[in-house]
This record gives structure tokens, sequence and C-alpha cells, in this order.
């Protein structure tokens, strides 16, 4: 069952590249290593902290095929596919090599700002072409469209392969009507890590965090102690590290989470257009955070 393979953290892998704005492979292992080392639970490939938006298909493949060959079965993987054409997403779902991962993720469509009942077609039209579960990616700050409670109940009880949601509405009361009434199987992780910590306590299963890839340990272990009850050390955690998830999200994400992972050596500060590093005051700040909490 999906919503206990993925219960915990999962890291929302970023794309390391080099100078020349090319996959950086060697670095991609450096990262898994790194945050595999901090005890997360399970992976994010290609989502859109990956920059899957500026990656051709075959760098997705070839992206996918590393992160599988270097976990090679320590922690379950999920891939991003998601879109605006349903049709397209279709194609990818039908052809994309999906061998070894345990569920794609798959955010609302952009831009185009469906009606409610075009958000529940496309995505029954997703679960019937994917050989693997859908989990649904709300994330109204990005796509400028909600996935409203009555939609995600409605997909979770009506459409066989709709698995779960990774829920980054912001809005804790819509998130609790979707607890309050999903199927027992249902995953609902947040795909907010400032608010995973409350999420939880209402009753998500974990959180798909772009934070894990810089604070693979500390974060990972607040999200244990939330789930377990411990609600003052995982205050405690959330506390120390609350700054530093400011500054992941200041300008742009994942220009955050680069910065923190090449001052840590893991990665090159390198972001393809139209994402740029950040700006010079804000990565003296993360040089400044990393110095108070090492």
């Amino acid at each position: 069952m999906l919503k206990k393979i993925l219960r915990g953290t999962g890291v929302a892998l970023v794309t390391p590249f080099t100078p020349d704005f090319q996959v950086d492979y060697g670095a991609l292992d450096r990262l898994i290593d790194f945050v595999l080392a901090g005890r997360v639970e399970y992976l994010v490939s290609l989502g859109t902290t990956g920059e899957s938006v500026v990656l051709s298909r075959d760098e997705k493949e070839k992206v996918l095929a590393a992160t599988l060959r270097k976990v090679n079965g320590r922690v379950p993987i999920v891939v991003g596919i998601g879109g605006n054409n349903t049709a397209e997403v279709i194609r990818e779902l039908e052809t994309f090599p999906l061998e070894g991962i345990v569920a794609v993720l798959s955010s609302s469509p952009s831009y185009s700002k469906p009606s409610q009942e075009g958000i529940f077609q496309h995505y029954k039209a997703l679960a019937a072409a994917s050989s693997k579960p859908i989990v649904l990616y709300n994330v109204p700050g990005r796509t400028s469209s909600n996935i409203t409670a009555e939609t995600t109940l409605r997909l979770a009880k009506e459409v066989d392969g709709i698995a779960g949601i990774k829920e980054a509405s912001g809005n804790i009361v819509q998130c609790m009507h979707v607890l309050a009434r999903c199927p027992d199987d249902f995953l609902v992780t947040s795909g907010d890590d400032h608010l995973a910590l409350p999420l939880i306590a209402c009753g998500m299963d974990g959180v798909i965090s772009v934070a894990a890839n810089c604070f693979p340990g500390d974060f990972s272990t607040l999200i244990r102690a939330a789930l377990s009850g411990d609600l003052a050390g995982a205050q405690s955690l959330q506390f120390k590290l609350l700054e530093g998830l400011d500054l992941l999200f200041v300008e742009n994400n994942p220009a955050g989470a680069k910065a923190f992972l090449a001052e840590y050596k893991v990665i090159m500060n390198v972001l393809r257009l139209p994402l740029v590093p950040l700006s010079e005051p804000l990565h003296k700040q993360v040089k400044a955070f990393i110095a108070k909490i090492s």
C-alpha cells in the first residue's frame, strides 16, 4: 500500500548541472549519497524541483536511470510526470520507462486553469493510461488552479489508480477536509516544508520536501518525530531550521536548495534559464545560516 511505502520524508531531488549546463551525473550520485545518509525514506526524481520542465525527454530518461542505478533498491523512488496537455502526458506515461519506480507524481495542469471537472477528467485519463499509481500534486501557487477537497475526494473514491495527493495549497482547512473523508489507504502528504509539522498533526503521512535536499538528517528526524507524536522534538527542529526554510523559497525554487548544496560541495550552483542562482545578498545569508547551525 502506497500509504505505508511512502510514509515519512521524500526528497524532491534537484537536478545538478555542470557549468556548461549539462546534467552532472557525478553530482547526482553525491546528492543521493548525501540525502540517504540523512535517512530520508524515499526519493522523487524529475519533479518540478528537479527543473524537469527544462530537461529533454532523453535527459529525463537518463536522470531516472542514473537515480535507479545509484539507489539500487535501497529506498522507493517516485517519478514526476505532468503537464497541461493531457494527451501528451498520457503519451509520456505510456512510453516512459517506469520499471523500478513505485508511483507517478503528477502536478495539476498549469496555466490553463481548468474547471474542477476538467481537473477530474485529466487525472482520470492519466490513471487509465498509467501502469503505476498516480499521486496528485496540488500546488495552486504555481499552477494557478486549486484541486478542491471535493475533487480530491472524488478522485480518491471513484478512480482506480489515484493513490494519494501531495498537498501544497497552504490551506490547512482544505487539507483537513481531505483527511477527514479520504479512504483509509489514500496517501496524503505535505508539499510544503514550512507546514509539514502542523499538517502531520492533522493526520498527514509525511512530506515531499525541498528542504530535505539540504538538511536531510534534521528534516527527516523532524518528520519522524512528528509522526511518532513527539511534538516537542519536532518543534525544536522546526525552529532550528525555520530561517533556512525561509531562504529556500525567497527568490525561486530550486535556487535556494542549490545554493545550500553548493556550499556543502555536493553540487555546483548552476540552474538553467529562466531560473538563475540566488542573488549575492541572499547567498551570504545562506552561508551565515550554515555557519550558525554547524
